[in-house]
């Protein structure tokens, strides 16, 4: 397996402080081509790819994690969700003509807010932040500071065909109180060589390289690389569940003045019709199972 649309753990054999490295190719084409996104705005939506498959990395949970940025700039709102089998999808709200590149002249005065739905409405973990930095990278570290008293560092470039991304964090450990003066000072050197780091190397090199390249001191354990890819999570049954949702009624209303009921999937693009069988079978006690939809 290549580099390209993977994510590489590896830790620290003899230090507290583990990592992860992810390139993003095929996966950002997918999400880039459903939607007309301005250069600045495509760039800003694969830094948010790599920042979420990055700390989808850090956690343990089932389901999905969701990070979104709002705010009254010109990109209203930018979210994307990867799953634990690190399938990403995401999409952005802009208006007007985008001809700022940097964080805040796009976002504005905003919020950043991490999501982890492990599939549970009562176990659902929300996290809501001011926007503090000027890139991704330093408003997931301010948040995971603040937040969570994780000591983090995030690297992240972005060019038109790829997006990368390095994380080092330090693993938690009560034990560590009584040798914190050193673990700080190990700390500090690990996260100066990543400093070292330059975008086009993080694109364009092995990870192998990479971590060869910065760390070559230290003993680092490289595991096995998990492929990240494109899936949405749309289904013609979800769609089923949301018109039930809104009723009976309201849909009967919209198919009196329309042939057909149709939704469209703001994150794929895909679009779903239903006729009034369709939407008559909706409303009973069971609907059959999804099947290869015949109309899109």
């Amino acid at each position: 397996m290549d580099d390209h649309d993977t994510l590489h753990r590896f830790e620290f054999e003899n230090l507290p402080i583990r990592g992860e490295i992810v390139k993003l190719e095929a996966s950002l084409r997918e999400i880039a081509s459903r939607h007309d996104y301005p250069p600045a705005v495509q760039n800003l939506l694969g830094e948010l790819m790599v920042a979420a498959s990055l700390l989808s990395a850090t956690i343990k949970f089932e389901e999905s994690l969701i990070i979104q940025l709002q705010g009254d700039g010109p990109v209203s709102m930018i979210v994307v969700e990867c799953t634990s089998q690190f399938t990403l999808r995401g999409l952005a709200h802009w208006s007007g003509d985008i001809t700022q590149k940097k964080l805040p002249e796009l976002i504005g005065e905003g919020r950043l807010v991490i999501t982890v739905d492990p599939g549970s409405k009562t176990n659902r973990y929300q996290g809501i932040a001011q926007l503090e930095g000027d890139s991704i990278a330093e408003v997931i570290e301010n948040y995971l500071a603040r937040s969570e008293q994780l000591r983090t560092h995030l690297w992240i470039a972005v060019n038109d065909l790829a997006a990368a991304g390095m994380l080092i964090q330090k693993i938690p450990d009560e034990n560590d109180i009584e040798f914190e003066d050193e673990i700080d000072d190990t700390w500090e050197r690990v996260e100066i060589l990543g400093t070292t780091i330059k975008n086009d190397e993080l694109l364009e090199l092995p990870v192998k390289k990479i971590l060869r390249r910065l760390f070559h001191q230290d003993d680092i354990r490289l595991y096995e690389p998990e492929p990240v890819s494109f899936r949405c999570s749309c289904s013609r049954d979800r769609v089923r569940e949301v018109l039930r949702a809104l009723g009976h009624e309201e849909v009967a209303s919209i198919l009196s003045e329309r042939e057909t009921v149709g939704v469209n999937c703001e994150f794929c693009n895909l679009h779903y019709e239903f006729d009034r069988i369709d939407a008559e079978q909706i409303f009973t006690a069971d609907f059959p199972p999804d099947v290869p939809a015949t109309r899109h």
